[in-house]
């Protein structure tokens, strides 16, 4: 692929923010700094971008730090208009003179680190993927919050009044939730088990209802996944949370440039950490974590229910492989069959 500078003749860099976006304009065959604006981050602010844009002839490119988070409306805004945007998501900083530091200096590095980088990164796309994103988030917020809810409960207990321990000794974590919820607070009780009773109660009906939130994000993504790309279910092993976190992680064809960037992404590429005689590979602790699980929860479920990769693990243990390296190399595996099969448009089912 050929050099940004190659191809446009200015790169914009924009630095975001909460309220205001600092734009810079360079020129992609010197990397001069030529115009510098800031503006707010509303539709007037973005044409005054453009605006900004127009005043240098020539094809151009936008360089947009966070074009995922704070500029996520400038970068829909410069989308709908038929702007090329490259997203910055971790720029190299390089080392700043003398701890120079100011948005219209870190708006020229955007420019020039996207002119710099041979791999240019297009921003996620909008309609299903965020969709999916946005209940991701709902539904991992519901989860975290019925699980504290239930770990108060557990530890509430251990030190409540006998009367009210009698009543949850030796109960399943769904029974204690039941029990909780329908406490009767009598009013003859001390008031350290009245208190008590009325804490468990809350925390109960919290975690129930989070509980509840939770499972109708899930089928709400479940529907998404299946008006979008059913086949990714069809895997063994992917369910409906796991296909939502690979494709918000994948986005959209061409993305991603081949498998062996996917896996970088995923974390599932193998380090060379090999000395001496010794040839091997360990697991690798980058990337995204949330998609990383999402295939070590696709691996582990094959390797207790997946005839052929029970075989797998046979054959590789017999070669002298250990677990981890087994299961680093299925993490591997799996990370391929699932990019290679997104870049290809499913079969219409109907």
């Amino acid at each position: 692929m050929p050099m940004l500078a190659e191809i446009v003749d200015v790169v914009i860099g924009v630095d975001t923010h909460k309220h205001t976006n600092t734009a810079a304009v360079v020129s992609a065959a010197t990397g001069a700094a030529i115009d510098d604006i800031t503006a707010a981050t509303d539709p007037d602010g973005y044409s005054s971008l453009i605006a900004l844009a127009d005043r240098s002839p020539g094809l151009r490119a936008w360089a947009i730090e966070g074009a995922n988070s704070y500029g996520a409306g400038l970068a829909r805004f410069l989308v709908e208009r038929g702007e090329w945007i490259i997203e910055l998501d971790r720029p190299a900083r390089a080392k700043r003179r003398h701890g120079a530091k100011s948005d219209p200096i870190d708006a020229v590095r955007a420019a020039r680190e996207a002119l710099a980088r041979e791999h240019l990164s297009e921003p996620r796309a909008e309609g299903e993927r965020a969709a999916l994103s946005v209940r991701l988030a709902a539904r991992r917020l519901a989860v975290d919050s019925a699980t504290d809810a239930q770990r108060q409960i557990h530890a509430l207990v251990v030190a409540a009044p006998e009367h009210l321990r009698s009543k949850l000794r030796d109960k399943t974590t769904p029974q204690m939730l039941m029990i909780c919820a329908r406490l009767r607070v009598d009013a003859r009780w001390d008031l350290t088990t009245r208190e008590t009773a009325k804490v468990l109660r809350c925390l109960a009906r919290r975690a129930t209802t989070l509980a509840a939130e939770a499972r109708e994000h899930e089928r709400a993504i479940l529907e998404i996944v299946r008006s979008w790309r059913p086949d990714i279910l069809d895997n063994c092993g992917v369910g409906p949370i796991v296909a939502a976190t690979v494709l918000c992680a994948w986005s959209h064809p061409g993305r991603i440039r081949n498998d062996a960037a996917f896996a970088m992404l995923a974390g599932t590429a193998p380090i060379p950490a090999s000395s001496g005689m010794t040839v091997r590979y360990r697991l690798n602790r980058s990337g995204d974590r949330r998609l990383n699980q999402a295939i070590h929860t696709v691996v582990t479920t094959r390797m207790r229910v997946d005839p052929e990769t029970k075989a797998y693990i046979e054959r590789r243990r017999a070669e002298g492989k250990t677990d981890r390296e087994i299961k680093r190399c299925l993490k591997r595996y799996v990370t391929r069959q699932l990019f290679r099969q997104l870049e290809h448009q499913p079969l219409d089912r109907t």
